[in-house]
């Protein structure tokens, strides 16, 4: 992996990196410092600065500097933990082009290896609807490698591909398959699109959550997410050993995400 950047947990600045996946494409990364206190991190019980790294997945049309994720990384660095935001292949700074949720896995994967390679002990990785979906697969592929991670946070999430049981996902998908929607969304959302077809068919999510155990699962959907219906969740967690959040009042995603919850979310994934 080609990184430009600093390697050591020891600064306290935030540190920007280029990555290179396994193939070939470069993804800007952010690594951020834990923020609270030696006396907050005991308090809450969390695991501490220099245990834990948190890596965030955005979801679709998002980015590192996306004020969502920005707002997510620094409640999770309050709660104890070191983190790392990057942009999917195809947003942000990042070079390629979306694949919405295929290849993305390998940028994930590129974000996993750096945080092992600042010194972190435990990674945790938390994602987004499409980063939601990445990281459930990323922990069922990468399990008993190096790319491995220790707890894992799937948020707003498809159980299954090509859902188009809400307008919402039908306005998504004729945007990603149809040459008028990825203008709109390169030049609407800023997110350039791979036009070509999946093949083969990447493992689904509902099928990669059996693989992830005995790795610690939690899914966490909004009862009022106009993307996904709350069968999502409920298939999620009744296909492997997961922990189930349903939170009462919530949309979708990153930008649903009140501080409550991502307190509870940086919680659960430093204590796990």
């Amino acid at each position: 992996m080609d990184v430009s950047s600093i390697t050591s947990v020891h600064h306290r600045d935030p540190h920007r990196a280029m990555l290179r996946t396994d193939d070939g494409v470069r993804i800007e990364a952010v690594y951020e410092p834990c923020t609270a206190s030696v006396t907050e991190t005991a308090v809450t019980g969390t695991a501490g600065a220099g245990d834990t790294v948190v890596v965030v997945a955005h979801g679709f049309s998002g980015a590192a500097d996306r004020p969502a994720v920005r707002r997510a990384a620094r409640a999770f660095a309050e709660r104890g933990a070191a983190v790392v935001t990057f942009s999917f292949r195809g947003h942000g700074g990042s070079g390629g082009r979306s694949t919405v949720g295929d290849r993305e896995v390998l940028d994930l994967s590129a974000a996993v290896r750096w945080a092992r390679d600042l010194g972190h002990a435990r990674v945790a990785t938390v994602g987004f609807s499409m980063g939601g979906s990445v990281v459930l697969r990323h922990a069922a592929l990468e399990r008993g490698t190096e790319g491995r991670v220790d707890a894992v946070a799937a948020v707003s999430a498809p159980a299954r591909w090509y859902y188009r049981g809400t307008a919402p996902m039908r306005r998504l998908h004729w945007m990603v398959t149809r040459p008028a929607g990825r203008l709109v969304g390169r030049y609407g959302l800023r997110t350039r699109i791979d036009g070509r077809t999946w093949d083969p068919v990447p493992l689904s999510p509902v099928e990669a959550v059996p693989l992830i155990a005995p790795v610690p699962l939690l899914i966490v959907h909004g009862d009022r997410d106009a993307y996904f219906p709350l069968d999502h969740p409920r298939t999620l967690a009744a296909a492997g050993d997961a922990e189930l959040w349903l939170e009462r009042g919530m949309g979708h995603a990153e930008n649903a995400a009140d501080e409550e919850l991502l307190a509870r979310l940086g919680d659960w994934l430093t204590r796990r």
